[in-house]
């Protein structure tokens, strides 16, 4: 799989699976992507591999201990990790080249969600955080 951001300066490839997509609804999560929710998922630090670009890949370090990955050029939100699971990125899944083919297999975070704001799927709901296997890249 192959992504990039909006201007196309930064471009990436996913050399290994891709775990569970969750909708996060957390406040912060909200703020950073500027929608209502973030598509995310995880996967192995190593097989997320920055092939051009990467000196416009810039990252925010949030109070929790978040960095925020984002190109510096047009503001694309590409991932974020986590300072206590450096083995793990969280890919924003908007960025793919390919749109993912379904949509969430959970979501998190739903204790701070927009009102408003529905979804009519099955997926599973966490008031906070999700279970370890949400978190994790697939094996």
């Amino acid at each position: 799989m192959t992504g990039g951001c909006l201007c196309g300066a930064i471009r990436y490839e996913i050399r290994g699976p891709l775990g569970r997509f969750v909708f996060c609804h957390c406040s912060r999560c909200r703020k950073a992507s500027g929608s209502v929710v973030a598509f995310n998922a995880p996967l192995a630090a190593k097989d997320f591999v920055v092939v051009s670009g990467a000196d416009l890949l810039k990252s925010f370090k949030s109070a929790s201990g978040v960095n925020r990955m984002f190109c510096s050029n047009c503001g694309s939100q590409i991932a974020s990790r986590r300072e206590q699971m450096p083995e793990v990125v969280r890919l924003r899944l908007g960025t793919l080249d390919t749109p993912p083919e379904h949509g969430p297999d959970a979501h998190i975070f739903v204790g701070s969600k927009i009102t408003w704001f529905d979804t009519h799927d099955e997926a599973p709901r966490f008031s906070e955080a999700p279970p370890p296997e949400f978190v994790r890249p697939q094996p």
